[in-house]
């Protein structure tokens, strides 16, 4: 981080602690949901609205980890130019409204789906699953998904690419932008994740793990590669062995 943007330990403190302290509390609260929704059977029995607000307490679970690199860095901005932390909140918030925008998408999925899972014989909602995860990991090793992540890596180039200078609602457009990149970064795994159990806590506990090393560990591109690789390979799999699924939890096993 630039000299313009150092943050006081202590402030950087508060914030690491803010965002992972809402990350804890968003995991306790899926823990509490996950037995009752679990997977896309039990999602299907919700409300849309209860649904929105689980997903976005799952993305909170999930992804303020790996946000907190980004968050440092505008805040360290907003302050030196007198903005106090209001923007740095409204970062977050236009980062969230992104996520929140696409849960619309596995929710128009669950709505169309829910009754064909809710039938005991579904011969071909494995082979689906298998199709979304092969795809999700072609996805992994795409330049597309190789740019957002590049971008997830790299914080003060959001923070250089934006003007920071027009309060909350210039940080929100830059936590939107931050957002898009994020989405475009994890869309793939979080459909895989929604095949293999939505609400599953050792999934989301396993895909949250990617997600953090993919934008933080020195060899996170690499790793995106691997991993990507790992689902093309699964994907194959639960296409000729369908009952593949049953064995990872997946509730797309018919």
């Amino acid at each position: 981080m630039s000299s313009e943007g150092a943050l006081p330990r202590p402030v950087a403190t508060a914030i690491i602690a803010a965002l992972l302290g809402c990350a804890a509390a968003a995991w306790l609260t899926s823990s509490q949901q996950a037995a009752s929704i679990a997977g896309i059977g039990g999602m299907a029995m919700v409300g849309a609205g209860l649904f929105l607000v689980t997903w976005v307490v799952m993305i909170v679970a999930m992804m303020f980890p790996t946000v907190v690199p980004t968050v440092l860095s505008h805040a360290g901005i907003a302050r030196s130019r007198g903005e106090g932390a209001v923007p740095t909140v409204a970062f977050v918030v236009g980062y969230l409204m992104v996520w929140a925008a696409a849960g619309l998408v596995p929710l128009g999925v669950i709505r169309l789906l829910g009754s064909s899972i809710a039938t005991p014989v579904n011969g071909w909602l494995p082979h689906l699953g298998g199709a979304v995860v092969g795809l999700a990991g072609l996805y992994q090793l795409t330049p597309l998904k190789n740019a957002c992540l590049r971008a997830c890596r790299s914080p003060l180039g959001l923070i250089g690419t934006h003007n920071l200078g027009g309060g909350s609602p210039a940080a929100a457009r830059a936590g939107i932008s931050h957002g898009l990149d994020c989405l475009g970064c994890c869309w793939a795994l979080m459909a895989v994740l929604a095949v293999l159990g939505l609400m599953n806590l050792v999934w989301m506990a396993v895909v949250s793990l990617v997600f953090f090393l993919e934008k933080t560990w020195r060899h996170g591109v690499m790793l995106s590669r691997v991993v990507g690789a790992a689902c093309v390979i699964l994907g194959l799999a639960v296409t000729i062995r369908p009952d593949a699924l049953h064995l990872l939890g997946g509730p797309m096993a018919g």
